[in-house]
């Protein structure tokens, strides 16, 4: 048996909240005097133990799933007053206002949870939880794309933006508001919401992409896939992709994505135009996934050479020996000149396909994902997490990505940094196999990523119900503030910035190859 001092109210506020235990108002204290050790940790759902947290985060509400009558939670850390929390359901609610002054004060030190369950008549006090409170800020918002996990139709979806300092969520762009066609790619200059572009596919209202700068919004005529901005937010590289969705007869996940065709091609803001070329844009070869190093003199993509000649059918055979390679080209933005591409990771080497590249604002860190084959990894369990160090392979040509600890078993994919590069915001299928969320880890200066939480939600069990699959989670330091109703009345309007591909050795010639309806089909 163990003892538990008195916890006088005056000393440790008592918090009250759906489900607790309610004591009364004018009481003078509450205890715990007697109690039972367990020597294990408590069992908490979403599991917050052992991580690095932000401290600028929502409270890490949680459920005890311990069985018992009532719960107990004593949070604490080594400056300012505890907090105390009675429950009856087990769900344990934090106060945001307790909570924050609790994590400011206690920057780079250990945050602690000590849990009691009283059951048949007995408290029970489990070991303690530790998490530590990191010294850097996350960036405080986070965009995403909220979908259900379908294939068939397009379905209700949308762009969301969601604070991480508390639970407040808000659209930026619901497809409701034209006729539920499809939105995607959204990219964000340097993790600044003040010039975004958001790609639109909609039957009636065509394909487009919006383009915001600073409060303004203009429809560019031409079909953005995945996208990154020139750090001088002069210019936006994107890829052109024809995707097929196709479906296994016998696999844990059926459905599966190839890429028949793509390019890359960029939009020059000022002169409003499209341009390409051949280092961009080989026909030989299947191009995507670009992105910018944060100095602007490299773009970085994944290519694989193209193993069919019908570019409009799901091949039988080969899809799964497509293997992309990690590639970048130099770029000279004031005579928009490109030079020579050099390989940086070849799939040879490694023996899985290479996508998702995305660098660290101080050019350090190059983050990425690698699965079996293919270009989607969302839909491949093998898909993990990898990190590269681009200033060691700049002294010695040489790359040696390292597999992160914080993969699981199951698929991760979309990534993000932070604008201070301490943070990364992915998302895995881990749990469930089916529902993508998202996930936060901290990373220190030497290159270490730390065990992630789940984005924090205000119900601890909502996401024991939620259907909604959260993909392409993008970390920006302030909110959008352009309104959904705008952004669909620009796609419903008339006005646009018309815009012509050029013809490069990579565009199809007229007459080659049957033209056929695009397949409207979603995509997580």
């Amino acid at each position: 048996m163990g003892r538990r001092p008195i916890i006088t109210r005056s000393l440790m506020p008592l918090v009250f909240s759906a489900g607790v235990l309610v004591y009364a108002l004018n009481s003078a204290h509450a205890s715990i005097e007697q109690y039972n050790s367990i020597d294990r940790i408590p069992r908490i759902n979403p599991e917050y133990c052992d991580s690095v947290i932000p401290p600028n985060i929502a409270p890490l509400n949680f459920s005890v799933l311990e069985a018992g009558s009532r719960y107990y939670v004593n949070v604490h850390s080594e400056e300012g007053n505890p907090i105390n929390i009675y429950s009856r359901s087990g769900r344990i609610f934090i106060p945001e206002g307790p909570w924050h002054r609790l994590l400011n004060l206690n920057r780079g030190r250990q945050l602690s949870f000590d849990i009691f369950v009283k059951a048949k008549g007995q408290w029970n006090r489990f070991l303690t939880i530790n998490n530590e409170i990191a010294s850097e800020d996350i960036d405080p918002f986070i965009v995403y794309r909220r979908i259900y996990p379908a294939y068939i139709s397009w379905g209700k979806m949308g762009v969301y933006q969601r604070s991480l300092q508390n639970y407040s969520e808000s659209v930026i762009l619901d497809n409701e508001s034209y006729e539920k066609g499809c939105l995607n790619c959204h990219a964000f200059c340097r993790n600044r919401p003040e010039k975004m572009l958001i790609g639109i596919r909609s039957e009636k209202y065509g394909s487009s992409a919006l383009l915001v700068e600073n409060g303004d919004v203009d429809k560019i005529g031409a079909r953005f896939g995945y996208t990154s901005w020139h750090p001088s937010g002069r210019l936006a590289v994107y890829s052109i992709n024809k995707i097929r969705q196709f479906f296994h007869s016998a696999r844990d996940e059926v459905r599966d994505v190839t890429d028949l065709d793509s390019l890359l091609a960029y939009y020059l803001v000022d002169s409003k135009t499209i341009k390409t070329s051949p280092q961009i844009s080989n026909k030989d070869y299947l191009e995507t996934y670009p992105t910018w190093s944060p100095d602007g003199r490299y773009l970085y993509f994944c290519r694989a050479p193209v193993l069919w000649s019908d570019r409009y059918t799901v091949p039988q055979e080969n899809y799964d020996k497509v293997r992309y390679e990690l590639v970048r080209v130099s770029y000279d933005l004031d005579r928009d000149e490109w030079g020579k591409m050099e390989t940086v990771l070849s799939a040879e080497d490694t023996g899985l396909t290479i996508l998702l590249p995305r660098i660290s604002p101080d050019g350090r860190w190059l983050l990425f994902c690698m699965c079996d084959y293919g270009s989607f990894p969302v839909y491949h369990d093998s898909s993990d997490l990898y990190l590269l160090d681009l200033t060691a392979f700049e002294q010695t040509g040489q790359a040696r990505p390292k597999r992160l600890q914080v993969n699981s078993e199951q698929s991760e994919s979309w990534h993000s940094w932070s604008g201070n590069g301490r943070w990364i915001a992915f998302s895995s299928k881990r749990g469930s196999g089916v529902f993508t969320r998202c996930y936060l880890s901290y990373v220190d200066r030497k290159g270490r990523v730390y065990k992630p939480i789940v984005l924090p939600q205000k119900n601890p069990t909502y996401y024991d119900s939620c259907l909604w699959t959260y993909s392409v989670p993008e970390l920006i330091t302030e909110p959008v503030r352009v309104t959904g109703g705008k952004l669909g009345r620009v796609v419903r309007g008339y006005e646009k910035i018309s815009v012509d591909l050029p013809v490069t050795m990579a565009t199809p010639r007229p007459g080659m190859g049957p033209k056929r309806p695009e397949p409207w089909q979603e995509r997580e």
